[in-house]
Parts: C-alpha cells; structure tokens; sequence
C-alpha cells in the first residue's frame, strides 16, 4: 500500500489547479496525516449517480482532477462501447448549472472528450438537468455529462452521466466505467478554452432549447385559452430554472401578472442566501415564495429545485395558510390527470414508481385497470425499466419518486421540473373547470381509491460503517434471526434487496434486482407499509412509512404509530443517529 506522502506527491504531479495543488501542499507542509488520508487515500465512487460530493482537493473529492479522470475513464468506456455495440455518431452532450465551479468542470470534461476524438455537443451557457438527457435522445449522442449536485449544500458539485438511450447509467455500465476510470493515470488536456475554439463542437443551445418547448408543448395539448390563467408564484430556489419556467408559462398564457416570482431567488446564485438547504421539501425552504404568495394574492406556488429536475408545489386553503403537496400527493395528482386525459388504449397504459413511494398509484391501477409497475430507487431505473415496458408494447405515460421527482417520457426519461410544473398548470385549469382545487382534487381521489398517509424521515448517521451495523442488526434481532414483529404487528412480508430474500415469493427470491453494497429493507404489517434504505449520496438512513385507512386520521395515526416503533426498536440513540430536525 503507497504510503500517504506517496500519494500527496502523486496528487502534486497530476494536479494543474493551483487552489487545489496549494491545499495538498499545504498538508503536507503541516504533516496533517489524518486529513491527507481522508482526502487521497480513497478515490470518490463512481456509481449510478455518476460522481457527487464536497468540492475539495484529493482524489475523495470533486476537482479538476477528478472530473478529468472520470471524464477519460468515460471516453474510454464509450469508445470500448462503440467497438462492440457499434454506437452511432460518438458525441457526448455536455451541460452544467450555476454551482460554483460547474462552467469550469464542464469545460475541462469537454476537452477531454475532444482529446479522444469524440464530438461534443455543448450548450455553452446554464441549463436545467432534463435538457442534457433530452438532447442526447434528441441527437442521438453515446452519452450524456451533467455538472450538478442538484439540491445538495452549496460545497458540493456531481458529474451525472446519462448513456445513449437518454437514461441515467444503471450496472453494468456504472461499475465497467468505475473500472475505466481506475486505470487512467494521466491526463489529456487541461485547456478550458478548447471547447470554444475546437471544430468537432456543436453549439446546441437555441435549438435544443426550442426542440424541448415543442415537447413540452405536445404533452400539454391542447392548450389553454387565456381566460384559463389564474395567478401563481414561482421560485427557482437560486437555480436554472426561471428561463425555462418563462417560456413554458408565457406557452400555456401564463402571461405577465400571472406568474410572480420571488425576487430574492429568482436568479441563480450558487451560494443559496436565503435557504440553508435548496431542496423545496426541505422546512421553511418555501418561506419566502409563502410571503410573495401572500402580498400578490395568489393561491398557487410552485418551486423547482436549483437544477430544476426537481418540482414541488402549495396551494393556499385558507388566509395565511399554504398546504405543500408532498411527492406523494403530486404523484398521485399527476396520474389522475394523465389517466383522465389518456387517448390511447388504456390496456396499453402503464404507470410506474419507486418502491418507496405510495402505493395509491397501484390501487388506482388496480381499480381503473391500468398496468402499474414498481422499480428500485432512483429515475435510473424508472428510466430504464419505463423503456423496456415501451418495447414489451405498453405506453409509460408517467413515473414518479416520492422525493418530488416526476417523469413524463414524451419529454425525457428523466425527472423533469419544468414538465412537471407545465402538466400541474394545465391539470389546475382543468380541474378548476370541474369545480375543483389542486387540494379538492386529492381529496376526492382519496375518497375513491382510499386514504395513503405517511411519515417520511430520515435519520443522520456517523458513518457508512454504523449504517451497515444497524441493518445488520436489524436482520438478527430476533434471536439471531430477523424481527417476526414491529411493536404489535405482526411483519407479513419482510423484503431484503441488500441480501437478496423476499418471504412473498414462492422461491423467497426478490423480483426487483439485489445489490449487496445498499441497505434496503421493506416490511409488510397489514395496513402499513413502510421501507428503510441507507442513502448512496448522503450520510443518511431513510424511512419510508405510509398507511392506508378509511379515513385521514385513521392512516395518519398508523404510520406515526410505526415511526415510533421504528426508532423505538431498530434505530436506536445507542448508535449515534440524529433524527431529521433535531439538534
């Protein structure tokens, strides 16, 4: 094993950036061996999300560097790809937001893609992510490169990478380019300036920006009429979103006084000045759209967050009161008016969702006799698995993440908070035209498919070390073995993907893929459901609760009863977790 001076002086002779070789001199210098470990000894994962983490020096973290080798690891890979599968024309898009460094890290992966040989699609100035994914299905590209963290703290940035069928990477592509990425030990070009000048670039922009309107537009159709706008607010949340948003409000004649914006976070600022955590789910992140709501007298908001991928919305029920519609409920919401509006064969429908989101869509499948299609986590495999139903001959109209993720595949195969704020405006005039709110609609659905409650959270965990201690004492708490019960209930399934054991089938063998290196665990116990998983980007144990009742507070009063049982039984203070919220 190379000792940490070897790896620093590594680091010092493949490094070009001077802020970042500067911070590992620095170390150095200081002999701060602890740090220097964290920082070099492991290099940052490259897995389904592609790359996140904190911007910092070392091969742990998100740089220059790092991008450059990801960025060599994937031409490889892609070019590999193309001898065996014969890829079409090798371009890669290439986009970026409005995070600190992102214009930089997407201009240094540019020109090593142009060092390889590959054409470079580029927008040349900020984007919402949806549209990188759009454009590779658009051009036919082999891949696509997203600089963004998302919603993540404002000292974080990713690298997300989209494969040639306009989906994020699902295995084996993940760990086949992981390994490409391991065996690059230099670089190509650190030339910021190559993707202004080279001939094998394509400035898409204009046109890709007024291709994916057009889609947008089809999966409206038809539009309102101007007598059907009604005011709302608009944040971006500091992010991308405001042009985009713009241009779908001013198409369905959203026009002027109608859409608001909240001014303080209107334009993007990669330093996020008014929210503590740019993610609309996130408490008190709506505040200030709450107060531009109130002044201007609209009863609708709608947020995206900075990347826009993501799409959140309030409504207003009474004076100084805005409700905000979980992922869940806008799931819901959304495939009530997809199916409603539906022209094609319904027997051809199909919808999907995550296994952590609410099942109320596979009770409306059910009662409205509509294929419904659970995946794992993640619109990597909403994407993919949408697809494959496509070439089964079903039509995948719509798919959603109870993280406020919602895909509409006419668009992209993607998340996209634009679409989503364009289908949730047509479907408020449609149902204001049937006598109804956005709140008013949920509760009739409600009341025909039935009461979904949950009591999502998350807990904060010391390491990825414990998070794999307490799962794997969940599994043998029970006299060595795993839990029969949760407090008075009885578990009637118990689903494990991490080891690979579902008691609901006839071989005890899980229909949805395992992966050994992820914690996930879902239990059934009558009326309530609920999953708990270990993050993949964040120092998080996630759990997912929801209940199904006759009435609101029936379901409501289970999924808490569960919550508590949960930390009461299986995640306990004793290992150093912090309950979302608390101190």
């Amino acid at each position: 094993m190379a000792s940490i001076e070897d790896l620093a002086n590594r680091w010092l002779e493949l490094d070009q950036d001077d802020e970042t070789k500067n911070e590992i001199q620095e170390l150095l210098n200081k002999k701060d061996v602890d740090e220097l470990e964290l920082r070099l000894r492991k290099r940052i994962a490259f897995g389904t999300a592609g790359l996140r983490s904190s911007m910092k020096a070392g091969f742990a973290h998100m740089n220059s560097l790092t991008v450059l080798q990801a960025s060599q690891g994937l031409a490889d890979y892609i070019l590999q790809q193309q001898r065996r599968d014969s890829l079409g024309d090798l371009s890669v898009v290439v986009g970026y937001d409005a995070r600190h460094n992102s214009e930089k890290f997407a201009r240094l992966a540019a020109a090593t893609f142009l060092s390889k040989g590959l054409k470079v699609l580029w927008f040349g100035q900020l984007v919402h992510t949806p549209l990188v994914p759009f454009a590779v299905s658009e051009y036919k590209a082999a891949a696509g490169v997203m600089v963004t963290a998302s919603h993540n703290p404002k000292n974080d940035n990713g690298y997300k990478v989209y494969w040639s069928n306009g989906c994020q990477i699902i295995p084996p592509h993940d760990s086949d380019i992981a390994a490409a990425i391991d065996k690059v030990d230099t670089t190509l070009s650190w030339d910021t300036t190559l993707v202004d000048t080279h001939p094998n670039v394509k400035k898409i922009f204009t046109e890709a920006a007024k291709s994916y309107i057009g889609h947008v537009t089809e999966l409206v159709w038809p539009l309102p009429s101007v007598s059907d706008a009604m005011p709302f607010t608009y944040t971006p949340m500091h992010g991308v979103g405001l042009t985009m948003m713009k241009q779908v409000a001013y198409m369905l004649w959203f026009r002027g006084h109608f859409m608001r914006e909240v001014k303080e976070q209107a334009q993007p600022d990669p330093e996020f000045p008014t929210v503590s955590f740019p993610n609309p789910e996130e408490k008190g992140a709506l505040a200030l759209a709450i107060q531009e709501a109130q002044k201007n007298g609209s009863d609708l908001i709608l947020a995206n967050d900075p990347d826009a991928d993501r799409f959140s919305a309030a409504e207003r029920l009474v004076k100084g009161f805005y409700h905000q519609f979980t992922g869940n409920q806008l799931g819901i919401l959304f495939a009530s008016h997809v199916f409603e509006a539906y022209k094609g064969d319904r027997s051809k429908l199909v919808m999907l969702a995550s296994t952590v989101s609410s099942r109320m869509l596979a009770a409306m499948a059910e009662q409205e006799n509509f294929k419904f299609q659970d995946t794992l986590t993640g619109f990597k495999w909403l994407g993919n698995v949408a697809q494959d139903l496509q070439r089964q001959g079903y039509d995948p109209a719509f798919a959603f993440e109870e993280a406020i993720g919602f895909m509409f595949p006419t668009v992209v195969w993607d998340k996209d908070g634009i679409a989503a704020a364009a289908v949730f405006l047509t479907a408020w005039q449609r149902w204001k035209k049937q006598g109804m709110t956005p709140y008013q609609k949920l509760q009739s659905l409600y009341k025909k498919y039935g009461y979904f409650e949950d009591a999502n959270t998350y807990l904060i965990s010391p390491s990825p070390e414990t998070t794999n201690k307490v799962f794997n004492d969940i599994r043998k708490s029970h006299n060595g073995s795993r839990p029969e019960a949760l407090g008075q209930r009885k578990i009637s399934r118990w689903r494990d993907l991490t080891i690979g054991y579902d008691s609901a089938t006839e071989d005890h063998r899980p229909v949805l893929p395992v992966d050994p290196g992820a914690q996930m665990i879902t239990c059934e116990l009558g009326s309530v459901v609920f999953t708990v998983r270990g993050s993949g980007t964040e120092p998080k144990i996630k759990l997912y609760i929801e209940a199904r009742g006759e009435a609101s507070a029936d379901a409501k009063r289970e999924a808490q009863e569960v919550l508590g049982d949960l930390l009461r039984e299986w995640f306990t203070e004793e290992y150093g977790l912090r309950l979302a919220g608390t101190g």
